[in-house]
């Protein structure tokens, strides 16, 4: 989750200034969290507190204010939000449906159950098939790497499963990458971000260098990397530093929940 999170706040300031380089300031004046941090918070909240999704998913998006100079929500995730009951799912394949749900793979017993939890939380939202194949590849590459899973059966098992290329290196993608924000173009992309990455920040590196939806890109890498790597101490006080005090507090909890956790 703190990947994702970190991820996030270093891809936020280059979502709109697009590069194709890794030789970049990991972290500006202007960086900060976006709606994947905040809808990152929601899930886990959820899943730590028993809470409907739907129900957590409007509340935190409501209740958090995001930096007024970054990215923010789509407009259907928005008119969903705002209405003033519950709405159904609106079809969505965006990448919003892999933003957010690293915490399922940590505070799930089992890998079935953490594929069929990946649903349900992603389900009210993103229920094309898409959007919810998106989701549950990130969950399982999440998943295999905190079971200490080497990359190349990791790249193996979300072709073989889910149908994506992963054939070509970071490079290869760098060089004709165009901005998306659809699972399809995003998802795959960074699974192959933090499978060839070094350390935690090469991962992120990776992911914003392609020169597409930076902060998303990166908080799946960033989810992944986590799994694979771990995160320093400095790095973590530093990405607490952007964070209010809910966030704090629901990464507080998460970790408190993932301790007992099984793999």
């Amino acid at each position: 989750m703190l990947g994702a999170i970190c991820g996030d706040i270093v891809g936020s300031h280059w979502e709109f200034r697009r590069i194709k380089t890794n030789d970049f300031p990991l972290l500006v004046e202007t960086s900060g969290f976006t709606d994947d941090t905040v809808l990152t918070c929601a899930v886990a909240d959820a899943l730590l507190h028993d809470r409907d999704i739907v129900e957590s998913l409007r509340d935190w998006a409501r209740r958090i204010k995001l930096p007024a100079h970054l990215g923010g929500y789509g407009q259907r995730f928005i008119r969903w939000v705002a209405a003033p009951t519950p709405q159904p799912p609106y079809g969505s394949y965006g990448n919003g449906a892999a933003m957010r749900v690293s915490p399922v793979a940590w505070l799930s017993d089992t890998l079935e159950d953490a594929l069929a939890m990946s649903d349900r939380v992603t389900g009210v939202t993103h229920d094309h098939p898409e959007g919810l194949k998106g989701a549950r590849a990130t969950v399982h590459a999440i998943w295999l790497a905190r079971q200490g899973t080497d990359p190349a059966t990791i790249r193996r098992t979300m072709a073989e499963t889910y149908g994506y290329d992963l054939t070509r290196d970071v490079y290869a993608i760098r060089a004709t990458y165009q901005y998306t924000e659809s699972c399809q173009g995003t998802v795959a992309e960074a699974i192959v971000c933090a499978l060839e990455a070094a350390n935690f920040e090469d991962a992120l590196r990776n992911a914003v260098s392609l020169g597409g939806d930076a902060d998303t890109l990166a908080a799946i890498a960033g989810a992944i990397a986590e799994a694979r790597f771990g995160m320093s101490a400095e790095l973590e006080a530093t990405i607490r530093g952007y964070l209010p005090e809910a966030m704090i507090r629901c990464l507080d909890e998460f970790r408190t929940g993932t301790s007992a956790a099984k793999c």
